[in-house]
């Protein structure tokens, strides 16, 4: 990263002055931002950064972090209790998840900080027109009417939703849901949301924090149940690399305590409706919240 940055209300005194650090990420638009949210502020703090953002898959981001190949990189706490860790069942409490995560993860020499607000898990969301055609507002409502009008529960889903634990089998499981198969459609996240602004699909797995949610006014499913896991964002740090670079953890956590779901929604939007850089997208929002100083 070349970011002509200098430090705001973080990096003063330049802590990481002299460390070389690697910042990854998966490739999704929230993850491209929070990457270069990361490096940005590593960069005010005096290192050089290394940008290896934009990783395919989940695995790849996390497994670069653990072996040390990268330094550090937001992840999600849903993700590693289950995906990375092992776990079958999601802790319901956002604060418990994590330490539950942050305390098991430290035997794969990966440190976890503080977490942010932004807590980017799944849902189920529709148009305004089916919102007031068949009047759902919770999952459990979906469940109902998948079994009055089987028909009318159509589903657009990723492929990756479509097969996880966490995902369409625990979520039909959970909510004693049955939809037929020939009514679930498995399509890129990106077109989820247009089919289902246009009503192709009566109901679209969404992600929480999308800018699209609200730039196509689409209805979210309350998830009263609480079957869907915390993706809370949090740094993951490489153990060694915040032994040698302690600072690191005072540098991020005045910015992740800044990220809710508002702030997230707002910056993909710009990337994925207004089709802003992520990057850019990033650097705005830290000279604009004075993180960083231009």
């Amino acid at each position: 990263m070349t970011d002509d940055v200098k430090p705001g209300s973080i990096g003063r005194g330049e802590p990481l002055k002299g460390a070389h650090l690697t910042v990854t990420s998966k490739s999704f638009t929230e993850q491209l931002i929070l990457g270069s949210i990361m490096g940005i502020a590593f960069e005010a703090a005096g290192a050089e950064v290394i940008d290896r953002t934009g990783i395919q898959g989940s695995i790849g981001s996390r497994e670069a972090v653990r072996k040390g190949d990268a330094d550090a990189g937001y992840e999600y706490t849903g993700t590693a209790w289950i995906t990375y860790l092992g776990n079958s069942k999601p802790i319901p409490d956002p604060r418990e998840q994590w330490e539950a995560v942050r305390k098991d993860d430290a035997r794969n020499g990966v440190t976890w900080l503080q977490p942010a607000e932004l807590n980017n898990t799944y849902a189920l969301a529709m148009n305004q027109e089916n919102a007031r055609k068949y009047g759902t507002k919770t999952l459990s409502d979906v469940a109902e009417l998948a079994k009055s009008d089987p028909g009318a529960a159509s589903l657009c889903v990723e492929v990756e939703f479509a097969n996880r634990a966490d995902g369409l089998p625990g979520m039909q499981k959970a909510y004693g849901m049955n939809v037929p198969a020939r009514d679930i459609t498995q399509m890129d996240t990106g077109i989820i949301y247009t089919q289902a602004a246009k009503g192709s699909c009566t109901y679209g797995e969404v992600y929480t924090t999308d800018g699209r949610i609200n730039s196509m006014n689409l209805a979210v499913m309350d998830d009263d149940r609480k079957f869907f896991p915390n993706y809370n964002a949090a740094p993951m740090i490489n153990t060694n690399t915040l032994k040698e670079w302690p600072a690191i953890a005072d540098v991020l956590d005045p910015v992740t305590a800044k990220l809710d779901n508002a702030v997230a929604r707002k910056l993909n939007a710009k990337v994925d409706v207004d089709g802003e850089d992520p990057h850019q997208v990033a650097l705005d929002w830290m000279v604009e919240e004075g993180f960083v100083k231009e």
